[in-house]
């Protein structure tokens, strides 16, 4: 008969069983309470300062009702469903995005800002249910240099763009960016980093280096010229982004201007999209009035978890834009293309 049903007297074995049953000891909660988040204790914190899992006190005397607790686990929870796991993802990329514009909004531009246009081929392959691969490519701006984790840089951020936009898509996103490189470091790995990946888009961060270095531009030109011939010659759509607003690059305004313009120039030359990211980021401080700090860590140049975050929004938002172009049979050149406040 269970124990929750006896009613008569106790005995010497009703207290050996009320015995066995009782509370588990200190060790054995231990085992089974959520871990402790020690990532939010400072360094040098003692142990006992810490947090404590939510258990019962050590030494709480045991129940004196004559009941014993139940000692049956709960009846174990099917696993869920391939379209539960992924709407389970899309809700918790959604929490993250918010959680980062939680005291600062991401807006567009208003003045006019010209967006990078029309991607035919990943925005066919998405509206055909295709499997997309999208390559980051460029330098420590791509690889996260600033971000408090690899999950908030802006490829990352980017993927879970999409992914809320097109939670049944199979959408790969690459970082392929290596910190203080530029065009001619790139130009040596650009086959086995990026074209060995067969992708749809390749986004092409590019110029902030040269822009410190003091940079040659014919040479710089040629350079993203041919990289932009081979990426184009193997089918690929491409996006180009320029330099970053901050006040690193600011300290040579005159590169900055001549590398943003021989950029966009290039762009319209080869027909392809550029992300004005110097713009959009200068309108965030001199428009909207946002403290450099807000999107710039200490260091006065790379940008932080805010700064990547609203960066891969919009450069989302334009990529969801080109797909219903598509979808519309439109194509719409960059030149005429304009963000605006989503």
């Amino acid at each position: 008969m269970p124990l929750s049903g006896f009613q008569r007297p106790f005995c010497a074995c009703a207290i050996l069983v009320l015995a066995l049953a009782g509370p588990a000891s200190p060790d054995a909660r231990a085992e089974t309470a959520p871990p402790v988040q020690t990532a939010t204790a400072p360094v040098g914190t003692p142990a006992a300062a810490q947090p404590a899992a939510p258990s019962d006190p050590a030494g709480a005397p045991a129940p004196t009702t004559g009941v014993a607790p139940s000692v049956n686990p709960p009846n174990p929870q099917p696993p869920k469903t391939l379209a539960a796991r992924a709407i389970d993802t899309v809700k918790q990329a959604a929490k993250s995005a918010s959680d980062v514009f939680s005291r600062v909004p991401c807006s567009a531009p208003k003045g006019g800002v010209p967006a990078m246009g029309s991607l035919p081929r990943v925005a066919s392959k998405l509206v055909a249910g295709l499997p997309v691969v999208i390559v980051a490519f460029g330098s420590s701006s791509t690889q996260g240099w600033g971000s408090t984790s690899p999950d908030f840089s802006y490829p990352s951020r980017l993927l879970a763009q999409l992914k809320r936009q097109y939670p049944t898509a199979d959408i790969t996103v690459l970082n392929r960016g290596k910190g203080g490189e530029d065009a001619p470091e790139m130009m040596k790995r650009l086959q086995i980093a990026v074209l060995d990946a067969n992708p749809d888009l390749v986004i092409w961060q590019v110029g902030t280096n040269a822009v410190l270095r003091g940079f040659d531009p014919a040479e710089t030109e040629k350079q993203i010229q041919e990289g932009i011939g081979r990426i184009q010659a193997a089918g690929s759509d491409v996006v180009l982004v320029d330099p970053q607003y901050s006040p690193r690059v600011n300290e040579r305004a005159e590169n900055a201007g001549r590398m943003v313009n021989l950029l966009h120039r290039v762009a319209r030359l080869r027909h392809i999209g550029i992300f004005p990211r110097f713009e959009v980021m200068r309108d965030w401080h001199e428009k909207q009035e946002l403290p450099v700090e807000t999107f710039v860590i200490a260091d006065g140049l790379h940008m932080n978890d805010w700064g990547y975050a609203c960066f891969a929004q919009l450069l989302g938002d334009d990529i969801i834009r080109s797909v219903g172009q598509i979808k519309l049979g439109v194509a719409v050149p960059a030149e005429v293309l304009k963000y605006k406040p989503m």
